[in-house]
């Protein structure tokens, strides 16, 4: 927001009704445009958008860099894949800087309703034309010239897979029941083509959606299926259905490199679609289908991550101020930054204080594996237990409901690739705070999650604090505390007056 030096007295302007000479005016205007140009001196974060702030003189207003010591830590991610998150299947053998990535997914399907028999019932059906999985297509990360092969398989029953359980990102595979119920290759920047789908007399023009074919002997299967209340009455409630039918494991094979998503939430496009013959009660026989949906919890994300390349080097170098930071959407890596300035920064009017990060853009293969949707800055204890927000700095909302997040502007905080190709996280208030209250110089850590769970001493809760929808999307190399061009390092500007 930007604001004049004395905000309480607006700006007037005076129509002047009566003639004055050409010099008179000319001077007047002269004075309107210095003042303009005065008015407009500066800084870069102003011209990028941000408040607007004294010129620095080096008399009133000076300018100061902090040197920050930058740490690159293996991120031990936490969260919990949500029932309306996106997932992600596929797999990248090699990025050269991070190494590789390969995810799979699962999730449960139900009938479209309790006590309804979406077949007629067992005895009408004459026999299955096909199955298809049909999943959402929300995205991709990596090389759209990738083919990608993705199998389905039945998740075991038992115990080991429940909807009543909310996953992590780092979870391991859950088992498998019998052989592969179909598969399905594709090339990664097809996937929003248009597809057109013929079936008898039936055109349908279809987009951003993964048709997997399955095997015909699960529609003969859920066609067996009836509405009573046995072993066998899948139709007659989901909870029934779910022990017959524990849901899918969607897979990806050990091959391409690239990340799809979709969202199984989505029932217009992510369903089980089974095609089938039935001899109606007046004899006449007739072509229908029936669908399955993700209508209830029970879903999950094992993404696993496989260190390597230059990411790895510096993981385990033991250095503790590197000159380059490996920041990897999580599941993934943070660097841990520490500001021992701060500690001894005199007590002065803070008119901006900004984290300035810098991608290093000579990595051949950051036009392949691009940027995350965004990065974040939090506090972390000195016991690295418990993340802290910047509260003020980050206009921290909320609302009061322990299940919805905390709300942030992001814009404004920062996080974002700016216009200049650098991150700047604006931390004035909380820097003032630190100088003028003489309060813990906490460590901050610079990551990009999908969400985090985070303590604001202004609400005195934890919660969850929103991110980026997608994981395991991008990662970006940055200049670190120690980068052998001092204009790049990782580094905090001050931009203050004395008092």
């Amino acid at each position: 927001m930007r604001a004049s030096k004395n905000p309480d007295k607006p700006i007037q302007i005076y129509i002047v009704k009566y003639r004055q000479p050409v010099g008179f005016l000319l001077a007047i205007l002269t004075l309107v445009l210095l003042l303009s140009s005065a008015c407009r001196r500066i800084n870069e974060a102003t011209d990028l958008g941000d408040d607007l702030i004294p010129a620095i003189d080096n008399i009133t207003t000076f300018e100061t860099f902090l040197d920050i010591e930058t740490d690159n830590k293996r991120f031990n991610d936490t969260t919990k894949v949500l029932f309306t998150d996106q997932l992600m299947v596929g797999h990248i053998t090699s990025d050269p800087e991070f190494g590789g990535i390969h995810g799979n997914a699962y999730f449960n399907i139900v009938p479209a309703g309790e006590f309804v028999n979406p077949f007629i019932n067992k005895d009408s059906v004459i026999g299955i034309d096909s199955v298809v999985l049909s999943l959402a297509y929300q995205g991709y990360y990596g090389d759209t010239n990738s083919f990608e092969t993705l199998s389905v398989y039945e998740i075991a029953p038992g115990p080991s897979f429940k909807d009543t359980v909310l996953y992590k990102y780092s979870e391991p595979d859950f088992p498998t029941t019998g052989s592969m119920l179909g598969s399905k290759t594709f090339q990664v920047k097809q996937l929003d083509d248009t597809v057109l789908h013929i079936r008898k007399r039936d055109t349908t023009k279809l987009v951003n959606v993964i048709r997997i074919p399955i095997t015909n002997a699960l529609g003969t299967r859920f066609s067996l299926y009836d509405t009573s209340n046995t072993a066998n009455g899948g139709f007659r409630n989901d909870s029934i259905f779910k022990t017959l039918f524990r849901g899918f494991q969607v897979k990806a094979e050990n091959a391409g490199n690239a990340l799809v998503y979709f969202l199984p939430t989505d029932n217009s496009a992510t369903k089980l679609t089974v095609y089938y013959r039935l001899k109606r009660e007046n004899g006449v026989k007739d072509t229908t289908s029936t669908d399955f949906y993700h209508l209830t919890s029970g879903q999950a994300n094992a993404i696993n991550r496989t260190e390597g390349g230059n990411y790895l080097a510096y993981l385990n170098n033991g250095i503790p101020n590197d000159d380059l930071l490996y920041i990897s959407n999580a599941p993934g890596s943070y660097g841990l930054l520490t500001i021992p300035g701060l500690s001894t920064f005199q007590n002065a009017v803070i008119h901006r204080a900004e984290i300035i990060a810098t991608p290093i853009r000579t990595i051949p293969s950051d036009a392949t594996f691009v940027q995350p949707q965004g990065l974040y800055l939090d506090r972390i204890n000195s016991t690295n237990d418990t993340a802290l927000t910047f509260d003020v700095d980050q206009s921290l909302t909320w609302n009061g409901n322990p299940n919805e997040a905390f709300n942030y502007n992001l814009t404004s905080f920062g996080g974002l690739l700016k216009s200049d190709s650098t991150y700047r996280f604006n931390i004035s208030r909380y820097i003032q705070n630190l100088v003028t209250n003489r309060g813990t110089n906490y460590r901050m850590r610079l990551y990009s999650p999908i969400r985090s769970v985070m303590y604001s001493s202004l609400y005195k809760v934890k919660n969850n604090v929103f991110v980026t929808d997608q994981p395991a999307y991008g990662r970006v190399v940055l200049a670190g505390g120690n980068y052998a061009v001092p204009a790049k390092r990782l580094r905090l500007r001050i931009v203050y007056s004395k008092l």
